[in-house]
């Protein structure tokens, strides 16, 4: 199991704010992701569908904070998304879908998401990969001094997932894109 910290935040100027990332990091791509959530008693399951059809089974846990906040997960590759959330949509109830566009910079152990999410708008997210003994406040450090670059008030901070912000909206979707 991994562990990062990260944060999530309203971006206030997306087109600004990534400039400043592209300044300090690698820019890794671009990419439409398709999330489908599924109900588990326990942190999050779901499952990440890219446009060329592979995919990633993610179960995470953390708490739903505003702030530097430690996170928990396991990540499976898999070939056919597609086919992975139609097997687990027949066992577990699905909560809803996030439809994304995602940019992804990297600077050494911190992974920089730009989303603009469907439904919801642009989004900021930090993800400060801990190495094996590394402690969760060296995560937090350097999850601040990214928030200082990219310019994220505390203001800015959001303790919530993308999908409860859509489940608040009435438009998660459950089997349907919305």
């Amino acid at each position: 199991m991994g562990r990062n910290i990260e944060i999530k935040a309203a971006a206030r100027n997306f087109s600004r704010q990534q400039l400043l990332a592209e300044a300090a990091a690698s820019c890794e791509g671009k990419f439409t992701q398709r999330d489908t959530f599924f109900a588990v008693e326990r942190g999050r399951l779901k499952v990440r569908a890219f446009a060329d059809g592979t995919g990633e089974l993610i179960y995470y846990h953390r708490e739903d904070a505003s702030g530097p906040r430690p996170s928990d997960y396991t990540i499976n590759k898999t070939t056919s998304a597609d086919s992975l959330r139609n097997i687990l949509a027949e066992i577990l109830p699905v909560v809803g879908e996030v439809i994304k566009q995602r940019a992804l910079f990297l600077a050494e152990q911190t992974r920089i998401h730009f989303d603009r999410v469907q439904g919801l708008g642009e989004f900021i997210e930090l993800e400060v990969v801990l190495r094996d003994g590394q402690k969760a406040c060296e995560g937090e450090t350097i999850a601040i001094e990214w928030m200082e670059r990219l310019e994220i008030t505390q203001a800015d901070l959001l303790s919530d997932a993308y999908i409860d912000m859509l489940s608040a909206t009435g438009s998660a979707g459950g089997h349907c894109s919305g």
